[in-house]
């Protein structure tokens, strides 16, 4: 039944034989979008036996695109190619370069989620920006800049503020939000509406 089926929940599959990439891949979804629940399947026959219409989106290995290209062409909309280079059976396909460095893989999917959920409008309430704000206004505008790619002195610099309040700033953003990775940093001003991921860096 092609893309008729609606979800109840917004729930996310990946299907890979590489347990490794999966692992990953599911951390990463989850981070980025974190209302949604990822299943994760080493085989096409394993989500087969699944209810595999129950979700919003597929992430799958072009190995199992290929060797299964009936069903995934009838949810091709649905369907996003994990790739290590370009495949030309699966050109017409949504694809996800899985050999990039992480930074990059991150503004992958990031935009990614964007294109498909119009800058989340169409996630549930869950997802959008918290009532009551976490970081201060200040703490904002140094943390977009950070994910933008800018060392501290060009943070300082571009806020006219001085270089030690920058690194004050910097202990103050990762010890309230708990994050210290600049890719966690990266998906949670993006997700949050603090920055566009057209203005990241690659």
């Amino acid at each position: 039944m092609p893309e008729t089926k609606r979800t109840v929940n917004p729930n996310i599959a990946i299907i890979d034989g590489n347990t490794l990439s999966l692992l990953g891949l599911r951390q990463i979804l989850q981070l980025v979008m974190p209302v949604m629940k990822v299943d994760t399947f080493i085989s096409f026959a394993e989500l087969a036996d699944n209810d595999p219409d129950q979700y919003a989106h597929y992430f799958v290995a072009a190995e199992i695109v290929v060797a299964n290209r009936p069903f995934f062409d009838e949810r091709k909309r649905k369907t996003i190619v994990l790739s290590s280079s370009g495949n030309e059976l699966t050109a017409d396909f949504h694809c996800l370069r899985i050999d990039q460095p992480e930074q990059k893989l991150i503004h992958s999917i990031l935009a990614l989620q964007q294109h498909a959920h119009s800058h989340g409008r169409n996630l549930p309430h869950d997802v959008q920006t918290e009532v009551t704000p976490v970081l201060s206004k200040r703490e904002v505008e140094v943390l977009s800049l950070i994910v933008q790619g800018h060392i501290n002195k060009e943070v300082a610099d571009r806020l006219h503020i001085s270089l030690s309040t920058v690194i004050t700033h910097r202990k103050n953003i990762t010890d309230k939000l708990g994050i210290k990775s600049l890719s966690a940093l990266t998906i949670y001003a993006v997700t949050h509406g603090y920055v566009d991921i057209t203005s990241l860096h690659n």
